[in-house]
Formats: C-alpha cells, structure tokens, sequence
C-alpha cells in the first residue's frame, strides 16, 4: 500500500532516470538528478532542523525548478513544506509566520534578502548550500520507515474573512488517491508534458507537480508573463510539444478575448482542463471551434478537499446561456446535497449545499481549531459514528443527466427587494451579451444594491438594455461600472475584496 507521494518520485526515477522532469525557462533537470538533490536538502534540513518530524517548513518559492526541489527536500525530512510567495507583502508573511512557527526557512540567493523583513528566530536555509549536503542514507531511510499515508504534505495558505491568511493542512493520502484518479479518469501515462500555469502556492499547481511525477511525465513551469504575451505563450507550448494543461480560467478567457486562435494554434494539446471559477460557454466554444480533438474538463473543488472532488468531461455542445456541469464525484469521494438547516438531503432535482465526504478531505486549517470546526463537521445522515464531511458553502443541483451543476456561492444568495436573487445567475447572463469580457456583482448589504462590474468593448447603456431583455426588473444591477481590466487575484480569480473596497470608495465619493 502506498503511504507517500515520494514513492511516486523513486519509481519514476527507477524507470527514466535521464528524463526531463521539470524545466524552466532558465534550465532543467533529470529524474536522476532531481532525486539526488532533494535527498541532500532532506539531510541538510533534518541536521538544521533536529530531525523533526510532521513540521512546518517554509520554501521562498519563485516560479522556477529550484522551489520543487526544496519542496521534495521537505517531504524526504518528514516534514510538510509551506510555499510562501517571495513577492507577498511583508506583513502577511509575519502573520502566516506567526500561526506556523516554522521549524526552517528555505531560500534561495535571490529571496534571501526577504528574511530581513521578517522576524524569526530559526534556521534560514539556503537551498544551494544544501544541495551540496552528503546524503546520509540512514537518516533518510528512517525518517521513511515512520511514515504513515495520513502525515501532513503541504499547507497552503489562503484568505481569510478576518483578515488573518487560513493555512490548510493537506495529507499524502488525499494527493495519492487525488492523482492516481487523474491517471485513472483521464489516460495520464509517460508521454504527459504538462505546461505549468498555476503559482506554487496555490493548489492547482498540486495536480501538475504530482501528476507529472506519478506517471513519469514533463513539466515546463511556463513565465507568468507569456499569460499576457499569448503568441508567446502559444509559440512555448508548440515548442515544448505541450499535450496537457490544467489552467485557471481566466487564463482561457485571455485567449479567447484575444482571439489568438486566427492567428496561430496549439499543435500538441490534447488534455484541457480548467478550474477556480465558472467556465463561461462562450469561452469554452472558442476553444472547442479551433480544437475540436482536445478532450475538456472542467474541474471543481476548493482548497480545503485536496484541489477538485468533481469532474466533467465536456460530451456535448452547449449554448451560450446554459450552464456547465461540473460533473460527477471521483472515486472514494461523495458529494452531499443538503438543505439550508443541514439536516437532511434535498429532494432530486432541489439546490442544496454542497458537501462532501471521502479521503479527499484535507487536515483541516493549521493551529485554528474553531475555524476548521465550523467546516468540517459531523456527518447530520449519521448518528452512528464520528465521521466528518467538509461544508463548502457552494450551492448545487443535479440536471436530468445526473450532472451535477454549480450554481452559486451561499453568501452570494441575497434578498434583495423581496426576491431571493442569485448573484451567479446576474454574471451568467451579462457573460452572454457580445463584447464582455469578465463580470462580477457584488452586492453592498448596506445600502441594498446590487453592483456589476465588467470589462470587455461594450458601453455600459449598452449592456444594461441587453439585460432588461432577459432578466427581470428586481435583477437589474443598480450600479454598472466598465474596467479596462477585472482585477484578479495571484491565484487568478476574479479579486471581490478589491471590488467591494471600490465600491466603499464611490459610497463615501458621493456621500
């Protein structure tokens, strides 16, 4: 029984030891090499550290190879590594310092320097220096031996509603039954080149790294600026002879609102697969026009359930209007739909909670009891035994395929003139009207409006008059404002904080 994601990394260096496993745009590495080098961090890091075990390491990470090597090093020390952006603003590296407590710090040449901004008291280590530690093969052999498939693997760090970042503690086990479902759903094998789109800390990137390891694969780490350069980006996968790609969407939406496809195609993809916010169908036409071959995905699932717990391979042709599936549960996962009390199942066909049991539950939020508490929770459909599901907090139903569907966020419910509105309908059908780019609304509590933001090369009076074709009076924003771009987050999501901070601006402007 597998118990560790490094025995995807010993096999796969067993069987193409001079394989390319991970390149950037500056080098690249070898099965071979790549064990070798995380196995002299891990000897490094478990003489700095006192061979502590299940701890927190955090990895500086930059969008390079370097910052994979440092995070295998942690996993081989028996500890779990915490990517931490190098770019990230001071202050909330000193808060997520402050709940980790890291056992070690890993840098590099260029982000040592952000230690000096950052008050700790542990080891800082320089990952070059210990890339030259001799591997002491006791040591490793056993730290393995006291591995068990539940240990921490890594802990990603994400927003949270008080203001103080939420690190959510994921498992090997949850990544090896996430990535062996890949291998098994969407045909992985040895010939997958993967073009890396996700930052490292954040989850999507999980499935790249590992998929690419588990089945003996390639994976290029593509510059975030060629996402803004897209004949660039189009020209690197061609030359890469990239065949699979696990994007956010918003990375399809520049390609579509760009039009590149007239202008030059993809020769090598045949796996497309996106996720983080609803695909537009629009965008999704787009890409099935011009690819026709390519087998689409659309993937679902937050953080805290070890990246997607759904899938759905795109099977049929959709109009614009129309919602996509987000699909069907993968294996040793169920999803619940339960009602707004969460005592009970919602009748076929009803909206209810999503939430969901199965391995692919993470740890839950590190060191922040009551906050994973208010999330993953008892089971309401058993009395019988302890047994936990994780509360999403996303509204669903199922089709008459038997697909499940996505239809909002729960606080994105409102009350708004005696209606009970959903905000993701509104989005939906701004994203039909010609010339949008991207929409969001948002809706200020306060003063009881609903605000729409968009981009795209359509006048406000414009858009508002295709609206009031297709939805009712009460739905019709209040306030409509035209950007030259939605602001996104790093994990590229459209960025509501941003939005709402905007919005108390233009209150107090006109107050």
């Amino acid at each position: 029984m597998q118990k560790s994601v490094l025995e995807y990394l010993e096999n796969s260096a067993e069987k193409f030891p001079d394989k390319i496993v991970f390149a950037d745009e500056a080098e690249e590495i070898t099965y071979r090499d790549f064990r070798k080098e995380a196995r002299a961090v891990a000897t490094g890091l478990a003489k700095a550290s006192q061979t502590a075990r299940r701890k927190p390491v955090v990895v500086f990470i930059e969008r390079n190879i370097r910052s994979l090597i440092g995070f295998f090093g942690v996993i081989y020390s028996g500890n779990f590594y915490v990517p931490v952006d190098c770019q990230m603003p001071a202050k909330r590296i000193e808060l997520i310092f402050d709940t980790l407590k890291p056992v070690a710090v890993i840098t590099t040449e260029s982000t040592r320097k952000i230690m000096d901004r950052v008050e700790f008291k542990g080891p800082v280590l320089a990952l070059e220096e210990l890339k030259e530690t001799p591997v002491q093969e006791e040591v490793l052999n056993d730290i393995s031996r006291r591995e068990i498939d539940t240990d921490p693997l890594y802990a990603i760090f994400t927003s949270g509603s008080t203001g103080v970042p939420k690190g959510v503690l994921v498992g090997h086990r949850s990544v090896i039954d996430l990535i062996d479902n890949f291998q098994k759903e969407f045909g992985f094998d040895d010939t997958i080149i993967m073009g890396n789109q996700a930052p490292f800390d954040f989850d999507v990137s999980v499935k790249d790294i590992y998929s690419t390891i588990k089945n003996g694969g390639t994976m290029y780490v593509l510059p975030k600026v060629m996402f803004s350069m897209p004949g660039k980006l189009i020209d690197a996968l061609n030359r890469h002879k990239i065949n699979t790609v696990i994007w956010a969407t918003s990375a399809l939406r520049i390609i579509e609102n760009l039009n590149v496809f007239s202008q030059m195609l993809p020769q090598y993809l045949r796996t497309v697969m996106f996720s983080g916010e609803i695909m537009s169908n629009k965008v999704l036409n787009y890409w099935r026009n011009y690819l026709k071959e390519v087998m689409y995905v659309n993937l679902y699932g937050p953080t805290e359930i070890t990246c997607n717990c759904t899938y759905y391979k795109v099977d049929r042709s959709f109009r614009d209007e129309e919602v996509l599936p987000i699909g069907i549960a993968f294996e040793n996962t169920e999803i619940l739909l339960l009602d707004d009390e969460r005592k009970a199942e919602v009748p076929p066909g009803e909206p209810g909670e999503i939430c969901i049991r199965g391995t692919a539950l993470t740890l839950g939020y590190y060191k922040d009891k009551e906050r994973t508490d208010q999330v993953f929770v008892q089971n309401p459909l058993n009395d019988c035994y302890h047994e936990l599901i994780y509360r999403t907090g996303d509204i669903g139903k199922y089709n008459e395929y038997g697909e499940l569907l996505f239809l909002s966020r729960k606080d994105c419910q409102i009350k708004h003139m005696g209606h009970r509105i959903e905000l993701g309908e509104i989005e939906a059908h701004v994203h039909q009207v010609d010339g949008i780019h991207s929409a969001c609304c948002i809706y200020d509590k306060e003063k009881e409006k609903i605000t729409l933001f968009y981009s795209g090369v359509i006048e406000t009076k414009e858009l508002v008059a295709n609206l009031k074709k297709t939805l009712p009076r009460y739905m019709i924003p209040n306030h409509v404002y035209s950007l030259e771009t939605m602001p996104l987050t790093a994990n590229g999501k459209v960025d509501r904080t941003t939005l709402k901070q905007m919005i108390k601006s233009e209150r107090t402007r006109r107050e």
